[in-house]
């Protein structure tokens, strides 16, 4: 929590002995920044150490200050000038490496004296997990207070250490133990039965980090951790929040707005053509689940009458009704009758990249049957999604919709959101709609 700020200002520092370079500075510290990011050095860390993160600090300054003094030699002639510029630099690079030190001693001792300790639940009834257990509670400068381990079933061995429940459990003891950080270390079951339950609410809103189940297998990216001398690795969270939920919906309300102001010309010709095909009433309003299983009404062009509420709601699939005009089905084959959706990724129902929004009688139909779907619902909605470019549209077997929308989820990036919109464009101009 302190490493970022003490981070820019010690980056920016320079700027107290003089303003000359102000530019250079302040690209400095942003471009620094970024890579301490993308190097993950502001991710949380059970052992904190400011000898494991010096190498990487070093050589991520170092970068750093060298694009900023190439960019600084190509605008200015003058060596002195370049000189000048590059002992602020260094100076604002030794501060980094003492803020660091500062912060990190800091929060071991703020986790030595538990004014900073988060609740641990250990996922696994067996050797590795109850030693984690140990290890928690012998040495508080992990950050974790340890309350108890769950596994798939309680133990019948009497001489077996206790569980405080099982799997099933976990949502009712996360929220009344206070929980913050799960821990997976050897469950008696797959990962994927795991999952099932990582991807609930409760568990979701958890710090996930896991033992790997084979030591030495293989090399982790970003810098190792361990509690003790059991290596962890943090997982990301199974859905998308905080700083990555923002950068999403400010990614959806910049495309939507630049969408709605390209295509103009196209919304008119669409609104005019289905005026002109049956007259007033062009936009179809429909009620579908949202974020968190919320209902909201969905704009589209319409395409045809149903006869009353009850069909639009129960009717699966229009796309061999007869009621369907030429019109009708061109927009439907080309996808322009989800144009005026645009508004509302605007308003928030929705976003651009997400699981396809359905009715609520196919919704509960649909989570009985199939367990893995209602956890789509938990980003928004979207326009397009990664089902629909890979060939999941109209009637496909819902349990691969469920399996691609929550990969999505579980794997998001802005990169996979361009993905799928281009792979969207492709679909559109191939006339692989409805």
């Amino acid at each position: 929590m302190l490493t970022g700020p003490a981070d820019l200002a010690a980056l920016l520092a320079p700027l107290l002995l003089t303003d000359r370079f102000w530019r250079g500075t302040l690209c400095m510290a942003a471009l620094t920044i970024v890579v301490f990011a993308t190097g993950g050095l502001y991710r949380a860390r059970r052992h904190v150490s400011i000898l494991d993160e010096l190498p990487s600090i070093c050589g991520r300054l170092l970068a750093a200050a060298g694009i900023v003094a190439v960019v600084a030699a190509s605008r200015h002639d003058s060596l002195e000038y370049l000189v000048d510029f590059m002992h602020g630099v260094a100076l604002s690079a030794v501060l980094v490496i003492v803020g660091r030190a500062i912060t990190r001693k800091l929060a071991i001792v703020a986790r030595k004296r538990r004014w900073a300790e988060h609740n641990a639940i250990i996922i696994g009834g067996g050797p590795i997990a109850f030693e984690l257990a140990r290890l928690l509670r012998r040495y508080p400068q992990y950050g974790l207070r340890y309350v108890g381990c769950v596994d798939v079933e309680l133990p019948t061995d009497p001489s077996a250490p206790p569980l405080i429940g099982t799997l099933k459990d976990l949502e009712k003891l996360i929220d009344m133990i206070e929980t913050d950080v799960l821990i997976i270390a050897d469950p008696g079951t797959s990962e994927a039965s795991v999952m099932e339950f990582l991807r609930q609410p409760g568990a979701a809103s958890c710090d996930l980090w896991a033992v790997p189940r084979l030591w030495g297998s293989r090399s982790y990216a970003g810098l190792p951790d361990h509690i003790g001398a059991i290596p962890v690795v943090q997982i990301r969270h199974t859905t998308l929040s905080g700083p990555r939920w923002a950068i999403k919906r400010a990614s959806d309300i910049l495309f939507a707005s630049l969408a709605i102001i390209v295509l103009s010309p196209i919304l008119l010709l669409c609104a005019t053509v289905t005026f002109l095909d049956g007259g007033r009433g062009i936009f179809f309003y429909q009620e579908r689940i949202g974020r968190y299983g919320k209902p909201f009404k969905v704009i589209k062009f319409r395409s045809m009458r149903p006869v009353n509420e009850q069909e639009s709601q129960t009717n699966w699939s229009i796309a061999d009704d007869r009621r369907v005009s030429p019109i009708g089905r061109f927009m439907r084959r080309t996808s322009l009758d989800e144009l005026p959706q645009l508004w509302n990724i605007l308003r928030g129902d929705m976003t651009v990249v997400g699981p396809r929004p359905e009715r609520p009688f196919f919704v509960e139909k649909f989570s009985a049957e199939h367990p893995d779907y209602a956890m789509r619902h938990r980003v928004p909605v979207g326009l397009t999604g990664l089902a629909q470019v890979s060939g999941l549209r109209g009637d496909t077997p819902i349990s691969d919709r469920a399996r691609f929308d929550n990969y999505y989820i579980e794997n998001w990036s802005l990169w996979l959101d361009i993905k799928v919109v281009l792979r969207t464009v492709a679909e559109v101009f191939r006339g692989g709609g409805r």
